[in-house]
């Protein structure tokens, strides 16, 4: 659902943009800022090639694109969109490729929304898959079996402190819901707090929970939920060049003496704001956030925003729940868990996608003290930790150690963000890079100085382009003008050349069309 809602965005403003023109005769939009100056001229440049790759899938057989898509729109509901003007039927993926029904192959800058990590059909996972399927597929947990508790052991192992008990869950959602469930139990308050720009779920208790409009239907939620001002250094009032974990920082300047970050205090005094005013008296159920907001667009907490927010909520009495859905299992780089990015230790965590490397399985760790809560009444999840789901995380797991993936992540991550920068300082649309480890966001506008963002169908344009061009990203943010680029944690510099120079030729590309 992470793209669904920035699609509806897109078709939206492009139904409106259509009619606009239609009934005023504007010409196309451009992308270009308003300027009286030359405009910009670039090189031409040859695509390369995209890396080679020794696999062949065998051919598609199935029902036709066409059919899919009549289907599609028979019995699946509305609200399930699909990317792409014209919907890619993808057939065969292997490691950071995947190829379509016409046997055209694509480098996947995606991840399946960030949920690939280890690449796709690893043979590692289809072995340990087949041999426990061939013996034990399901039992629930109300009954002991071996994979739940052996994985529960490596998982706890990767988590410092006494973040040692697991509950095994099917989707990140559930995970957070069942977390702040947890959070209200144990401290006997229900009033909590998010960030802004956050995404932690969609169903109808998240909603409320989750402060982006794109995903949030006029009913009522978000009972005991209020959300403070996102810590963003690229669109908030505040922040400088300096203050990002990331070797790309915004093109403000910055005062910031070492060590220290000026904008992250100035937001915790928003945070603040909201803890005196809008919740009980000195008491707080708990914060939850994500060290980099995924859906939102990959926008970064500043450094030591997140320690003292948590010990401002921690003053009240408060749980802080770090939701590492999409940051976990090494994606950052230089540490195998968002938070410890910023030296901080939650209460609870919450984890899914690159746990199961795409099979259906999430979590929520949190300290015995904290869990003993769901003692005082049932609660049950029929196919959470079933052996099949355990096995397939418990080989996550090897295969994230055996392979590096977290070193990838962060040598590979670097070299793409300093390729994307090479974008930023070419390009006027190019407003923001960020990100860190292989958690990326490019935000393109239409103006560097204003920040406006680009309008719908330019960036769709550009978009559309980058997977002619076989180079499958994501898109995100409030106004769906941010590429999301988290591939899996196994891409090379190779892959890294080769998306960069699709990128560029895309929007140079749509430049020369306006």
């Amino acid at each position: 659902m992470d793209g669904s809602g920035s699609l509806r965005v897109f078709n939206s403003a492009l139904t409106v943009l259509r009619s606009a023109r239609a009934s005023s005769g504007i010409n196309k939009v451009s992308c270009r800022p308003k300027s009286t100056a030359a405009p910009q001229v670039f090189p031409e440049r040859s695509l390369p090639d995209m890396p080679p790759c020794d696999f062949q899938p065998p051919a598609y057989t199935g029902r036709s694109r066409e059919e899919l898509l009549r289907l599609r729109r028979t019995h699946l509901v509305p609200g399930a969109l699909t990317y792409y003007r014209e919907p890619v039927c993808l057939h065969q993926g292997h490691r950071q490729y995947l190829w379509d029904s016409s046997g055209k192959r694509y480098l996947d800058m995606f991840a399946g929304v960030v949920t690939v990590g280890v690449g796709h059909s690893h043979p590692k996972l289809i072995a340990a898959a087949e041999k426990q399927m061939r013996k034990l597929w399901h039992t629930s947990n109300v009954y002991l079996n071996e994979p739940i508790y052996e994985y529960a052991e490596k998982l706890t192992a990767t988590l410092p402190d006494n973040l040692k008990v697991v509950y095994l869950t099917n989707s990140g959602s559930e995970a957070n819901d069942l977390a702040l469930l947890m959070a209200r139990l144990y401290t006997g308050v229900f009033d909590a707090v998010s960030l802004r720009n956050g995404y932690h779920g969609a169903s109808p208790s998240l909603m409320g929970v989750t402060a982006m409009s794109i995903f949030r239907y006029n009913t009522p939620t978000g009972f005991g939920m209020q959300q403070a001002m996102n810590p963003d250094v690229y669109r908030g009032p505040w922040g400088g060049a300096r203050c990002r974990d990331s070797p790309a920082q915004t093109l403000r300047s910055c005062d910031c003496p070492e060590g220290c970050c000026k904008a992250g205090d100035l937001y915790i005094d928003q945070l603040e704001d909201v803890l005196k005013h809008s919740m009980p008296k000195d008491r707080c159920a708990a914060f939850i956030a994500e060290v980099v907001q995924g859906a939102g667009g990959s926008t970064q907490l500043p450094k030591g925003y997140l320690k003292k927010a948590y010990e401002l909520v921690r003053a009240r009495g408060g749980l802080c729940i770090a939701d590492e859905v999409q940051t976990g299992f090494g994606r950052l780089g230089s540490h195998f868990w968002g938070f410890e990015t910023h030296g901080v230790v939650p209460d609870i965590v919450t984890m899914a996608k690159a746990m199961g490397n795409g099979f259906p399985m999430a979590g929520v760790v949190t300290t015995p003290e904290v869990a003993s809560v769901l003692g005082g009444a049932l609660h049950i999840n029929t196919f959470g930790g079933n052996p099949l789901a355990a096995t397939v995380g418990s080989t996550v797991l090897d295969v994230i150690k055996e392979e590096g993936t977290q070193a990838n992540s962060g040598e590979v991550g670097t070299y793409l963000l300093q390729e994307l920068l090479k974008l930023r300082e070419d390009f006027d649309v190019v407003g923001d890079v960020r990100g860190k480890g292989l958690m990326i966001g490019m935000e393109l506008v239409t103006d560097k100085e204003t920040k406006k963002p680009l309008p719908a169908e330019d960036m769709v344009a550009i978009w559309e382009d980058t997977k002619d061009m076989g180079v499958l990203l994501g898109k995100g943010g409030l106004n769906g003008n941010v590429f999301r680029i988290q591939p899996p944690m196994i891409i090379t510099r190779d892959d890294v050349d080769y998306a960069v120079a699709v990128i560029r030729t895309a929007i140079d590309n749509h430049l020369h069309k306006n």
